[in-house]
């Protein structure tokens, strides 16, 4: 009986030293997807507090976790099944996927690099609309669906990135990854949206803090630097946000063609930073040399995604947007 049980504990040790392997692998792979998908990550950040300017305080933080349910209900109950899908019955659509989403990202950050250079109409009256927000609950309820639908976007953007990195694994090895990815990225940016949306707030109280003595006056000063320093930190990380999405995409359609037999370009790329790492070690920085390396493949990326956004602006403002208007007008003629 005794000899029995060693060797049932042992059977369990042995389970339990597989179920931790697989967590760890899981872990090791969900952190390894989330940060290939950082830069869909950042933009989301970046886009997303936009959403809540105009609107009372107090509906604030409301108003992100309505986002953040919706976001995760699309990555978990419609995003999570279509991907494991398409994983088993058509994998040969991932990469294309990938990288017409990758396209989308080019077009979506260089519309806003020439938004910022050359402002058109329909962004101008988009923001006349957007401005004059209150307390609406109707008007709050548009921008929470069309924030969810931006956020659709991106995160089936990061689902289909997460899906094309996780290596040959079971069905619930891959089930489980998407839905730590989906999970953990929901929570990293929309507790972060709550805390950029909120700081503001929170570097008033600290400016009117009554504490006594040195300890009041670095709170305070501390909480103008913050009210101060917001509005610049969203439009860094609106800068960001827009630079991310134009490097993601371009890497991606990067990696798309070479995986279709035309790797010349992502072979240009990589020697460049090869070529800029040898330059930097062969001198005093030669720390630096990883670091400028990736730089110059990012700028590389970058601009692969600059130029073909630039090519889908005119596409999409002269033939893409057009055609739709056109059927939405047929749709609503026939209702």
């Amino acid at each position: 009986m005794s000899i029995g049980l060693i060797a049932l504990l042992d059977d369990v040790a042995a389970l339990a030293k597989m179920a931790a392997a697989s967590l760890d692998d899981v872990a090791g792979q969900a952190a390894r997807a989330g940060a290939k998908a950082a830069g869909v990550v950042i933009d989301d950040a970046a886009v997303t507090p936009r959403y809540v300017v105009g609107f009372a305080a107090e509906r604030e933080l409301p108003i992100v976790g309505r986002i953040a349910v919706g976001s995760l209900r699309n990555k978990l109950l419609f995003l999570l099944p279509g991907a494991l899908a398409l994983g088993a019955l058509a994998p040969w659509a991932i990469t294309p996927l990938l990288m017409l989403g990758g396209a989308y990202l080019c077009y979506e950050g260089t519309e806003k690099v020439y938004e910022a250079l050359v402002p058109h109409q329909a962004h101008a009256q988009a923001a006349s609309g957007a401005a004059g927000a209150g307390n609406d609950r109707a008007l709050e309820d548009r921008r929470v669906a069309s924030a969810i639908k931006t956020d659709f976007i991106l995160s089936a953007e990061i689902m289909a990135i997460t899906l094309a990195a996780v290596p040959e694994g079971g069905f619930w090895t891959k089930a489980t990854v998407l839905a730590v990815v989906a999970i953990g990225i929901t929570v990293a940016v929309y507790g972060g949206v709550a805390l950029i949306v909120k700081a503001d707030d929170a570097g008033v109280a600290m400016a009117r803090s009554t504490a006594p003595a040195a300890l009041g006056s670095l709170i305070r000063g501390f909480g103008r630097a913050l009210v101060k320093g917001m509005p610049a930190f969203l439009k860094l990380l609106a800068v960001v946000g827009t630079a991310a999405m134009i490097w993601v995409g371009g890497g991606i359609l990067v990696h798309g063609l070479e995986t279709y037999g035309m790797p010349w370009l992502g072979h240009a790329i990589h020697d460049a930073g090869a070529w800029a790492n040898g330059t930097w070690a062969s001198g005093a920085l030669t720390p630096a040399g990883g670091l400028v390396a990736w730089l110059v493949t990012a700028a590389g990326s970058g601009l692969v995604g600059l130029v073909v956004g630039g090519l889908l602006i005119p596409v999409t403002s002269y033939l893409l947007v057009p055609a739709w208007k056109g059927v939405s007008q047929l749709r609503m003629k026939a209702a």
